[in-house]
């Protein structure tokens, strides 16, 4: 047997570069590069082997660690989980300001490989600088936050676990259904720690990304069950995309005409005038989906995790109605006790006959009559006459971006916003995360979409209330030289979670600056601000001075950002389907007790309904 001596850092670095993934018929990398904040954890040993691999394993600095690794989500998000990155930080403070990504990760069953430094293994130094210490527990480390959300977790005390701790990383990071982060705790000391390692480990190994075919019985069940029903909807999720069943729904779509309708998640796999396409559902859908799934008789879910905003908190679909589920993992097929079907959704798609679905023609014809009105509504919302809204700006984005562009949101009012009003007019050109639904992803995220797409324009909306929380990685895109629009909605705070708290009859606190405690007010210039980091910037005060900003911004290139104004009180009342947040039982204010009868009789209706 043939050995090499090298240390753990330089055999994990080394190990990462050998593996590779088969995408349009060509062998390539499966991870695409490294995201790196150095610090005395990772520095010496993890950055010294990162350095000497650079031509084949990229590293790329980022401005705070939970940032990069959103970025490094992003772009296994628009990538379809067929690439990932590596994401490395110090211990201590570097590390756990990655949970928060890797929670996102998680939710969405992303891939990412987090390798934050920790602890000398040999307790040399105990307590080394930014180590936390437990009264009780001595193998306790900041880095067992990452348990929870992690797919797979192992902290390297020795160079050697390496050998099986890679290859599990590696299953979990490809795996249909196990997939997601993946945490390895690197102790300081062990990277820099030689070993003479079989040259073998080191091969070039292709992975491949299995598509698990269904069961039979489950198929057969599926389809009687689609051959009794008049009114089938379908609604696609994410997983659509991480399948590449994209083809698969429109062939079904055009030979059946079946309806379907989107998630979040979902949303673009098809464009948004495909036939049978209704839009959006659930808590932030549209009106001709959410009829659909109040009358279906059948509701067929692939690829999607049915999450409160879909389902309306459980209380949208038709209680009558059959439902099924197509679903790579059966945790989220099997739920709301759906007639589940476990298996890659492009093969179960793929298996359905064209004879398997018969509609109820009058049912689809009035429905599409609803999806016209809708449509006339949606324009109207849209239309650049009148004041700036969030609505409006969606639509002078809509009219002045190129067809192939790609929109980037996660947190606030904009993802309900874009939900029922956005256009998809190319597959892919919709990145919404709202499955973790996280403040401060948006710009982070779009430098991702950005580097997985670079012959795309990419637009970020984004609130200035998550803009606050994290903007850094403007630089980083202005580093890269990546092309980036920003469109910043500055509503003065926290304007959609004001709007709930007046929804549920609190009185308005601590979400907008004005009612906020304040000795005095901030002015936020969030123009000069985006210029200081390296964006070209300028406000814009009309729908129409928007669209011409932002046709200027295409021609400049780079990165740029363009500042609205908006009234936080003003929401989208259209659309929607009631989402549970609860109400308190008791409480003082009249408003409250008011909100909280409302909230009593949805849940009695919902109770009556599923009676």
């Amino acid at each position: 047997m043939t050995l090499v001596r090298l240390t753990a850092a330089q055999a994990l670095v080394r190990y990462l570069t050998r593996q590779s993934v088969m995408i349009d018929s060509a062998a390539v990398p499966f991870f695409a590069g490294a995201w790196a904040i150095f610090g005395h954890g990772n520095v010496a040993g993890l950055g010294e082997a990162l350095h000497a691999a650079c031509d084949d394993l990229p590293t790329f600095r980022a401005h705070n660690e939970q940032a990069m690794a959103h970025t490094a989500i992003a772009y296994a998000k628009q990538t379809a989980r067929r690439r990932a990155f590596v994401c490395t930080s110090s211990i201590g403070p570097g590390a756990t300001n990655m949970v928060t990504a890797a929670a996102l990760a998680h939710v969405n069953r992303l891939p990412v490989l987090f390798l934050p430094g920790d602890v000398f293994a040999s307790r040399r130094p105990d307590p080394v600088l930014q180590q936390i210490e437990d009264f009780g527990d001595g193998l306790i480390s900041a880095n067992d936050c990452f348990r929870p959300v992690s797919r797979y977790f192992d902290r390297i005390t020795r160079p050697e676990q390496l050998l099986k701790a890679l290859p599990r990383a590696m299953s979990v990071l490809t795996d249909p259904v196990e997939c997601g982060p993946v945490t390895l705790s690197l102790c300081q000391d062990v990277q820099a720690e030689a070993y003479d390692w079989p040259e073998a480990f080191f091969a070039p190994r292709l992975w491949s990304m299995r598509r698990p075919g269904p069961d039979a019985e489950e198929l057969a069940g599926l389809i009687d069950k689609l051959r009794a029903a008049k009114r089938p909807l379908i609604i696609v999720g994410g997983g659509v995309k991480y399948s590449g069943a994209e083809a698969a729904l429109a062939r079904l779509a055009c030979e059946t005409s079946v309806v379907f309708c989107e998630t979040q998640a979902g949303k673009g796999a098809l464009v948004h005038d495909a036939p049978g396409n209704l839009g959006a559902i659930g808590v932030t859908g549209g009106d001709p989906a959410n009829r659909a799934a109040r009358e279906a008789d059948l509701i067929l879910a692939v690829g999607t995790r049915l999450q409160d905003f879909t389902t309306g908190s459980a209380a949208l679909f038709n209680p009558q109605a059959q439902l099924c589920a197509i679903n790579v993992c059966a945790f989220d097929a099997l739920k709301f006790n759906a007639h589940a079907v476990v298996g890659d959704a492009r093969t179960v798609l793929d298996a359905l006959p064209s004879d398997a679905i018969s509609l109820d023609a009058d049912w689809r014809a009035s429905l599409m009559k609803t999806k016209a009105v809708w449509d006339r509504a949606v324009d109207a919302l849209v239309s650049a006459a009148g004041d700036m809204t969030e609505a409006r700006a969606l639509g002078a984005v809509m009219r002045a971006a190129d067809k192939n562009a790609i929109v980037v949101a996660a947190a606030g009012g904009l993802p309900g916003d874009l939900h029922k009003l956005w256009r998809t007019r190319r597959p892919g050109g919709y990145h919404m995360e709202y499955g973790y639904s996280c403040m401060g992803y948006e710009i982070a995220g779009g430098v991702g979409v950005a580097m997985a797409e670079p012959d795309r324009d990419i637009y970020v909306l984004v609130g200035d209330g998550s803009y606050l929380m994290m903007n850094s990685e403007i630089a980083t895109a202005v580093m890269l030289g990546l092309r980036l629009t920003l469109i910043v909605i500055d509503n003065q705070g926290f304007g959609c979670i004001h709007r709930l708290q007046a929804a549920t009859g609190n009185a308005a606190f601590n979400n907008r600056l004005t009612d906020s405690r304040h000795e005095v007010l901030p002015r936020i210039d969030f123009v000069a601000h985006a210029k200081a980091l390296g964006a070209a910037a300028v406000r814009a005060q009309t729908p129409a001075e928007l669209e011409a900003f932002i046709a200027a911004a295409r021609a400049r290139g780079g990165v740029n950002a363009i500042v609205v104004e908006t009234d936080a009180r003003n929401g989208l009342a259209a659309g929607g389907a009631w989402w549970d947040v609860a109400v308190p039982e008791v409480s003082d204010a009249e408003s409250v007790r008011a909100a909280r009868v409302k909230y009593e009789q949805h849940i009695k209706d919902r109770t009556e309904k599923q009676v």
